[in-house]
């Protein structure tokens, strides 16, 4: 049967999630043509083990290795070059995000007027109170230096029609691959359409970038590099559509 979806989950580190990510997403994909790839993205424990162990019981998922961390951007698009379906998409592999929401999400484009055109992203609910107010500082940030509505930037799933990836030039291997992903998506033209999620705190181990005041200045840095670099390329043609 041809793929309809291909989500691709990132995995660095997680070795106590990857049980539930199997669990849940079995849980909740009741068709053949979805297919989860869940990225081994350098991990430093014993998340291949456990990946090649459980593999074979769910007949969804599919494994790739990245041998040497690169980025949480770098090991989705590893994903994604692999990826068999007519649309694509990628979650977290925290378990912050239901797997149900990539079904949600796959739903909501299908019954779209112009799925190939159309971009599903999720939008968090019930965070704290702190990095709802993060998030709008750096989405207004965004908004109004790349001229484009970007708003929840890292919210999850992402899915797209493949065509959309196949268009995409020097995207980054850092967590800015969510803003340059958005961004192309309303620069392009298609319909963004987002959907409630929610947000719950992790289950198992810790985020590999949101671990206080700290990170959170590193990441504030790395994405307004980023976004010079983006807006430096645009203005050179790099990202003409």
């Amino acid at each position: 049967m041809k793929v309809k979806l291909s989500v691709v989950v990132p995995c660095f580190n997680e070795e106590k999630n990857i049980p539930l990510i199997f669990s849940k997403f079995d849980e909740v994909i009741k068709r053949d043509d979805i297919e989860v790839i869940l990225v081994n993205n350098g991990s430093k424990d014993n998340s291949e083990a456990i990946l090649n162990e459980l593999l074979p019981k769910y007949h969804f998922a599919r494994t790739v290795k990245v041998e040497v961390n690169q980025g949480y951007g770098f090991g989705i698009l590893t994903g994604l070059q692999y990826a068999k379906g007519e649309f694509l998409g990628w979650t977290h592999a925290d378990m912050q995000t239901d797997p149900h929401d990539v079904v949600k999400a796959l739903e909501i484009l299908e019954t779209s007027p112009s799925p190939h055109k159309t971009y599903v992203k999720g939008e968090r609910k019930n965070r704290p109170r702190f990095d709802q107010f993060f998030t709008s500082g750096m989405s207004l940030f965004e908004s109004l230096y790349l001229g484009e509505r970007l708003y929840d930037i890292n919210a999850q799933p992402n899915i797209f029609h493949q065509s959309f990836f196949q268009s995409w030039v020097n995207p980054p291997h850092d967590f800015s691959l969510d803003l340059y992903a958005l961004y192309m998506a309303r620069r392009n033209k298609l319909n963004v359409i987002r959907f409630d999620v929610v947000f719950p705190e992790r289950i198992h181990g810790q985020s590999s970038w949101n671990t206080g005041l700290s990170a959170k200045w590193k990441f504030i840095k790395r994405t307004i590099h980023f976004s010079k670099k983006l807006k430096g390329e645009l203005k050179s043609g790099v990202h003409s559509s």
